[in-house]
């Protein structure tokens, strides 16, 4: 990879501390970060290059995937400088640029700059607009904006930020995070079929009967409450995640990808996802809020009781949808997406329901349908779901075979996502057509909650979510896995 200058907005938050330096340090011990790096990290607080390298090599304590080695930390940590810095104050540009220049001569490095905002969504285009301004993002080099979710918080807010940012910045320039593309499990749905022959024919429109996406988590609102009570599981999970992960399902699972030279698209399937209208979302969308309950033993509060949730907040913490993919991979095949907290178990996971025959079928009864189950989190699986004979009853019972990863040596989806950052690769990035038509799918929804459309339903924490969810599935004939 090319030399470059890394600079990190947010240096001193939570993102960095968790997930962004444990990543660039994983990196660094595999040999995939650039032989010549500058990273400097801001923050508001003033301290010296000492006091932040020092709190990075606390954060690889506490967060890295390996053990830190004593050896090869101090050669890391010289990569890192601090600047204070204030994103409303020009005077802090002009001191970031000198320091970035310094930098640049210091080590030998081309005007090649990547900027990656970890920062409240409201600083992303004043930011942007000073990097511009002060004549940071105008250099001879190439330049690289990463942004971190939320992208807008509805179709209009989308939209005036992806202007504000691409006239300092061209598409191919702009990375927009969505670390679920960074899993590796998801990841692997681009090659799953080309690697798998033997899925190639049972993955097509005649077999498959449904396909279910779930985001389940245990845990409540905890800190988050001021972001979380004004954006809901459908700001939070929905538009940015679930919709994700139904295109990159849609999108590399069809069994056409090998017989075509003009293979799916992700915007394909996003635009030919059917519009849910708002005075028919009750019909397609199940909304919830997490009452008390019961996690593993320990009884915990609900929503309201939160601290920072208003005991008068409407916010949903639960969504599950039915939605329809007009194109002719999936036309006919419902998809089901859901996503909650407080919910019985952590789990990510895309399950494909596969037709069963009928019970009289070769006299054969009590079949369960055949299953392929895609494990993201927490662990990392396929799994597949037969019949079997049972020689004491004779009749079938389901049996399970399965293949898992070793997670503990496979990467995190920031390492993943950093490295592919460095290297100029946007695949597993989110583009603006992507984001702009999720959230245009998404607006009726946000139109119908706003006037009170759809029902919230409650649901006691550590269970499956509202019971109503049932009716979202085919009569009699499905169940959620």
């Amino acid at each position: 990879m090319q030399k470059m200058s890394f600079v990190l907005f947010g240096a001193t938050g939570d993102l960095a501390q968790r997930k962004l330096f444990p990543a660039l340090y994983n990196l660094y011990l595999d040999g995939k970060l650039p032989d010549t790096i500058s990273i400097l990290g801001l923050g508001r607080a003033e301290r010296s290059d000492k006091e932040f390298q020092s709190k990075v090599e606390q954060s690889l304590g506490l967060y890295s995937r390996r053990p830190v080695h004593a050896a090869s930390l101090p050669a890391f940590l010289e990569k890192f400088r601090y600047c204070a810095f204030d994103a409303t104050n020009m005077d802090a540009y002009d001191r970031l640029h000198e320091l970035i220049e310094t930098r640049e001569d210091e080590l030998g490095i081309p005007q090649n700059r990547l900027f990656y905002l970890s920062v409240a969504p409201g600083l992303v285009d004043l930011i942007t607009s000073n990097l511009h301004a002060s004549g940071i993002s105008q250099q001879d080099g190439w330049k690289r904006l990463v942004v971190e979710k939320p992208f807008g918080t509805d179709l209009e807010t989308a939209r005036a930020l992806n202007h504000k940012l691409s006239t300092v910045f061209a598409e191919e320039e702009i990375y927009r995070v969505d670390h679920y593309l960074g899993k590796p499990m998801v990841q692997n749905l681009k090659t799953l079929i080309w690697a798998n022959p033997l899925l190639e024919s049972v993955l097509n429109h005649q077999q498959i009967s449904n396909v279910q996406i779930t985001a389940s988590e245990t845990v409540g609102v905890e800190d988050r409450a001021e972001y979380y009570d004004k954006a809901g599981a459908i700001r939070d999970m929905v538009q940015n995640h679930l919709l994700q992960l139904v295109m990159m399902t849609a999108s590399y699972l069809p069994v056409n990808l090998r017989k075509t030279t003009d293979p799916v698209q992700k915007t394909d399937i996003i635009e030919s996802l059917e519009p849910i209208m708002k005075e028919l979302a009750h019909q397609h969308i199940v909304r919830g809020q997490y009452e008390p309950g019961e996690i593993e033993g320990t009884s915990v509060v609900g929503y309201k009781e939160e601290a920072g949730v208003d005991d008068s907040s409407k916010n949903d913490t639960y969504f599950a949808a039915r939605i329809s993919i007009d194109h002719p991979s999936w036309r006919g095949i419902p998809f089901y997406i859901r996503t909650g907290k407080r919910m019985n178990e952590k789990s990510t996971q895309i399950v494909i329901e596969f037709e069963s025959p009928a019970e009289d079928s070769h006299g054969l009864q009590g079949l369960s349908p055949n299953l392929l189950v895609l494990e993201i989190s927490p662990n990392e699986s396929i799994s597949l779901r037969v019949n079997l004979k049972d020689p004491a009853s004779d009749r079938f019972k389901p049996v399970w075979t399965k293949f898992s990863t070793d997670s503990h040596d496979q990467p995190e989806a920031y390492e993943l996502l950093l490295h592919d950052a460095l290297r100029g690769n946007s695949t597993f990035f989110a583009d603006w057509k992507e984001v702009e038509l999720s959230w245009k799918w998404t607006q009726p929804l946000l139109e119908a909650f706003q006037e009170d459309l759809l029902p919230l339903h409650l649901y006691p924490a550590g269970s499956t979510g509202p019971a109503v969810v049932n009716e979202l599935l085919l009569p009699g004939k499905l169940e959620w896995w």
